[in-house]
């Protein structure tokens, strides 16, 4: 079955927009309008319109768009943010807070209208998130889905826990790993399609394929399509294959 998938989004919705038009020309080549499209979690955060990513996202589930939507670690930032003032992230680097500006948190404010001033008290700036987040896109984020599975890939935003079923694994580590799972070469069984750790361009390692471009850094947003475990990446001119080491 054909999959397509959008890497991390983190609040660009303009580039987003673009890559559903991607996909749109190669549903339209191939003939193929059921196809789901797995969105790979982080649709918030450093860049200029979370909210609109949001809306747009549900603007296409109520037009009954194939869509699937996973958590990425901004996602579960914002949400528990969202649910109790000054909550921190336990997964977080100690040295680090939703704030900072490499991770974005205020931008996904200002989306929303709501701007930090020099002299305001964190409960305010807290308030007026709550007040000016609509509760629709609260409960986006709370149905939000860890992976998707197929007999042949398995889409999920960080990756996995190596050596364990999918049963077996946790929503810190689907959301949060690097260290333990980058650098393990194994065959996971499905190949895994993966974003959070951002490159210069996609990848395929083999037993697993990242995603993410960097389009939290402004750089392209990938749209991918998998056929099998064959993927390529879409492009204005059409597909481009995406190939493992020495093929």
């Amino acid at each position: 079955m054909r999959h397509y998938a959008i890497a991390d989004i983190h609040g660009q919705r303009e580039m987003l927009e673009a890559a559903h038009d991607r996909i749109a020309a190669d549903r339209a080549r191939c003939g193929d309008a059921t196809a789901p499209v797995v969105h790979l979690g982080d649709l918030v955060d450093r860049g200029p319109d979370s909210k609109g990513v949001i809306d747009f996202l549900l603007a296409g589930e109520a037009a009954g768009q194939p869509w699937i939507l996973l958590k990425g670690n901004h996602d579960r930032m914002f949400r528990g943010y969202l649910g109790v003032e000054g909550h921190r992230d336990p997964r977080l680097r100690s040295d680090l807070t939703w704030f900072d500006p490499r991770l974005g948190g205020l931008e996904t404010l200002a989306s929303y209208g709501v701007v930090q001033q020099p002299d305001m008290a964190p409960d305010a700036l807290w308030r007026s998130a709550r007040e000016a987040v609509p509760q629709s896109h609260i409960d986006l984020l709370d149905r939000l889905d860890l992976y998707h599975a197929t007999p042949d890939l398995l889409f999920v935003h960080a990756g996995i826990r190596p050596g364990l079923p999918l049963e077996a694994q946790v929503e810190d580590d689907l959301i949060w790993i690097r260290g333990g799972f980058l650098e393990d070469d194994r065959d996971h069984g499905r190949l895994i399609v993966h974003g959070h750790t951002a490159l210069d361009a996609p990848e395929h390692f083999g037993n697993r394929v990242d995603l993410d471009g960097g389009a939290g850094y402004r750089r392209p947003l990938t749209a991918a399509v998998f056929e099998g475990r064959d993927c390529w990446v879409l492009t204005e001119d059409g597909r481009r294959p995406l190939l493992p080491p020495n093929s």
